[in-house]
């Protein structure tokens, strides 16, 4: 059956529906695309299916120029994957932060390291 899977060409699968509502549900139904194109002159039209749906990217009233514009981030969500890369946002990507807290051991609190001559007081500080 067409759609079960994600569809990455050459084929075009058109499905007619009667309301927009019946299209976001449909699209609810399944993992989240990595893209969504929507075609439309109604700003209403466009904000509720942008407010409605979760995907990677996309475009409104274009197909692809998201993909292949190197300032505006690309990736998926989901089973789509997680991230996007592009000009900055690659770097960002594939750059990994490491993270490291320095404290101090100058006026350590000596609570902070219970032993059993302390461990009755802290007991009382955390009831």
């Amino acid at each position: 059956p067409v759609m079960q899977e994600e569809i990455f060409g050459p084929v075009l699968p058109i499905i007619e529906f009667e309301n927009l509502d019946e299209v976001i549900e449909r699209i609810k139904l399944r993992p989240k695309p990595l893209a969504l194109y929507f075609f439309t002159t109604s700003k209403d039209r466009e904000e509720k299916i942008l407010n409605s749906i979760s995907f990677g990217g996309g475009c409104i009233n274009d197909t692809i120029m998201h993909l292949v514009s190197k300032q505006m981030p690309f990736g998926g969500v989901g089973e789509s994957g997680m991230g996007s890369y592009h000009g900055r946002k690659s770097f960002d990507t594939f750059t990994h932060y490491k993270s490291i807290l320095r404290k101090s051991n100058v006026l350590d609190v000596a609570l902070r390291y219970p032993n059993r001559k302390n461990l009755k007081l802290v007991k009382k500080i955390l009831k």
